[in-house]
């Protein structure tokens, strides 16, 4: 699932923290460190190998309401003491401990004030603007002969598996400077979900262009779906931040050839920002036109996701643009309307132009170490053993990943995971579904094809998000045909966060993010003329050179 955006605020507090960090030019090396009689014993360097003695590795910790009402379900274990806690210290001879434990804003304040007083635990999770600030100031370790040496080969396949951008987005000055947290960039992609009882019932046909978006969007609105007498309901729905993952508004803007949060190439083979290229200029006009029109929650500027979704939950909306996993929240609607029918159907764009789906980088959280910590290679080993414990040969992927639906994989303080896992998983009921043979079926696709196969036999409902999501004609199989006809549209640069977009990126996407929603909201279209000037005055154009530095020795270095 999506892990959202931290609090703007918090981060820019955060930054301003960073800055004054004095560098510490801390001299000592890490062969000096290891030179010192106390550091424990490496018996093997298969990069499973175990710590003997055992060592210590701090951690801080989030501690989000879903995990602690998970763990008030595991009789006999706690975030202290677990079963991944367990077998870090008998397979690696590591003890995890945390120095403290908050949630929400309270971690992401604290975790701003460690960092900034430079005494954080010995391994960190940060943001990329963290991370070049640590590095920066000298504060965290080269990992570069770290990842070389440790990690497993199915380690390096899993973080490598979309080429070197993930530890690109890592690499700074040349030098490792964490482990990414890696994704797949297909995890981003968009869908159209529709409410198909809405569309039988007043006679239309799925989208096929944009304009038939629009046609079905106003349909929804004043042809009284719902059947209730009263026009109440919304064609769209939308959130007041455009770029969330579920009703948000990029899958909409792609259909004219706008891609606001990607760098795109040029005639010139240049790279571009998306966000302010000139196409967007139609996609916003529409999008005013249906505000105007009433076609969309005329509040909707002022909730989030979870505030919108009382909507659907009331059977107001008819549309939205979401991640796979769009259809686990959709299943919130058949719990008030036991007839609501939702399908995802891929993303169209308007006639005459030619469809790509844009995919952002989805690598946004990385693991450093603290500079001076004898054993730097201990976050890599952790990773190695967590991921082949839930898909290495003799993977237990229902005992330390998914324990009868809950995700115990949150009990460890690392959570690697295949970034196509979920596709992969698709493509393996899609095969066996063919061969009509799913005794082949193991780990995490054969937990989903029981779901869907409950859902289908014996009507069991918990099993209908996940027949939308992994079933023939769910998103993955959209997903599938995306792929096919190359039509997903990657994100050209993936060299992580540069100088500039450390002091600018946050000041110009509230920039961005004000305009839109102002146009959205009925102001001139010449607003987006004056947001791209100022975009590119306050630092855009130095961002946009920073990143075709990086692109031209980043090619001159593939080729």
């Amino acid at each position: 699932m999506n892990r959202r955006w931290k609090d703007i605020a918090g981060r820019i507090f955060i930054l301003f923290l960073v800055l004054c960090i004095p560098a510490n030019h801390n001299g000592r090396s890490i062969e000096q460190h290891r030179s010192q009689s106390d550091v424990p014993e490496i018996l093997e360097s298969d990069g499973l190998e175990k710590y003997a003695p055992p060592i210590e590795v701090s951690f801080v910790r989030e501690m989000e309401d879903e995990l602690q009402q998970m763990i008030s379900e595991l009789p006999g274990e706690t975030l202290l003491d677990n079963r991944w806690t367990r077998l870090y210290k008998e397979e690696l001879g590591i003890q995890i401990r945390y120095d403290w434990i908050a949630s929400g804003d309270v971690y992401n304040q604290k975790l701003g004030v460690s960092l900034a007083s430079g005494r954080f635990p010995d391994v960190v999770k940060v943001n990329p603007y963290q991370l070049r600030q640590l590095s920066n100031a000298d504060l965290i370790e080269d990992l570069t002969e770290v990842y070389q040496r440790y990690a497993s080969p199915l380690t390096k396949d899993i973080l490598e598996a979309e080429g070197s951008g993930a530890l690109n987005a890592a690499t700074i000055d040349g030098k490792l400077m964490a482990i990414p947290e890696s994704s797949s960039s297909i995890e981003t992609a968009q869908y159209l979900w529709i409410r198909t009882d809405w569309l039988n019932r007043l006679g239309l046909q799925p989208p096929e262009t944009m304009e038939d978006v629009l046609q079905i969007s106003k349909a929804f609105t004043e042809l009284d779906p719902d059947e209730n007498g009263e026009q109440d309901t919304y064609g769209l729905a939308l959130t007041n931040h455009l770029w969330d993952p579920v009703m948000g508004a990029e899958g909409f803007i792609a259909g004219y050839g706008a891609y606001p949060n990607i760098w795109i190439k040029d005639s010139q083979g240049n790279l571009v920002y998306g966000g302010i290229q000139p196409e967007v200029r139609e996609a916003l006009l529409a999008l005013q036109t249906m505000y105007l029109e009433g076609q969309l929650d005329p509040d909707f500027g002022y909730k989030n996701g979870s505030k919108e979704l009382r909507l659907i939950e009331d059977g107001k909306i008819g549309m939205l643009y979401g991640e796979q996993w769009t259809s686990f929240m959709l299943q919130s609607s058949r719990s008030t309307d036991t007839s609501a029918e939702w399908q995802a159907y891929p993303i169209v764009a308007e006639s005459g132009r030619s469809l790509f789906v844009p995919l952002r980088s989805n690598t946004g959280q990385y693991f450093a170490v603290r500079k001076g910590f004898s054993n730097p290679e201990a976050v890599v080993k952790m990773m190695n053993l967590h991921l082949d414990t839930n898909w290495g040969e003799h993977a237990e992927y229902e005992t330390y990943y998914n324990d009868d639906s809950r995700a115990v994989w949150k009990l460890s303080p690392v959570t690697p995971f295949p970034g196509n896992k979920n596709i992969d998983a698709y493509k393996q009921i899609r095969d066996a579904r063919i061969t009509g043979d799913f005794t082949g079926l193991k780990d995490e696709a054969l937990v989903i094809h029981k779901r869907i196969a409950a859902y289908d036999s014996k009507g069991v409902d918990s099993g209908w998000g996940w027949k939308q999501t992994y079933g023939p004609s769910g998103a993955f199989s959209i997903a599938d045909s995306y792929e096919k006809n190359d039509q997903l549209l990657y994100d050209q640069f993936t060299g992580g966060v540069t100088d500039t977009m450390v002091d600018r990126q946050i000041i110009l996407r509230d920039l961005q993010l004000e305009a839109y929603m102002n146009i959205i909201l009925g102001r001139p279209i010449e607003e987006f003329d004056r947001f791209v000037e100022n975009w590119l005055q306050l630092g855009g154009d130095q961002i946009s050179a920073e990143v075709n530095s990086w692109f031209r020795t980043h090619v001159t270095q593939e080729h």
